[in-house]
């Protein structure tokens, strides 16, 4: 049998996601309600409500489906606990970029990427170059805007 791949995030994506999960899930009977008075008012071919509630019906049960698949593949990772010196899942890196100025990027799940908040995906391209880096090692990635090349200052666990 084919192993499940786990899904690494914070607490704080697992939250996320389970909330989602709990509004979608109080969504439905309103749906189905909405799909039951659309049906009362006759001719379903030509009634936009009742179409407009059954592709709802069909995003939210899509939507669900997907939630309870991450959830269930969860791996809830802390950084506080993890040590080392190469760049892992939930590690703060502070790199220099080509004008040598630091950035700073905590790499995270999907559900928790934020580059406004210094939280990117450990799938995106910076997040897939820095994984099993170094302090003092360069990390050459390409973004939308071309090559960009950073320098890792340095590795925190917090």
């Amino acid at each position: 049998m084919a192993s499940v791949e786990k899904l690494p995030m914070l607490q704080e994506g697992y939250e996320k996601l389970t909330a989602e999960l709990k509004l979608l899930r109080d969504e439905r009977p309103r749906i189905v309600d909405a799909i039951e008075e659309a049906r009362a008012h006759g001719d379903l071919s030509e009634n936009a409500e009742y179409h407009a509630a059954k592709e709802r019906q069909g995003q939210v049960e899509a939507t669900i489906a997907d939630l309870e698949d991450k959830i269930s593949r969860a791996h809830i990772i802390d950084p506080t606990t993890l040590s080392g010196d190469r760049i892992v899942f939930g590690a703060t890196v502070t790199l220099l970029d080509d004008d040598d100025k630091p950035v700073r990027y905590q790499i995270v799940g999907q559900a928790e990427a934020d580059a406004k908040r210094g939280r990117i995906s450990y799938s995106s391209p910076l997040g897939r170059a820095l994984i099993g880096r170094k302090v003092d090692e360069e990390v050459e990635v390409t973004v939308p805007s071309g090559d960009k090349c950073y320098l890792v200052q340095k590795i925190e666990f917090i």
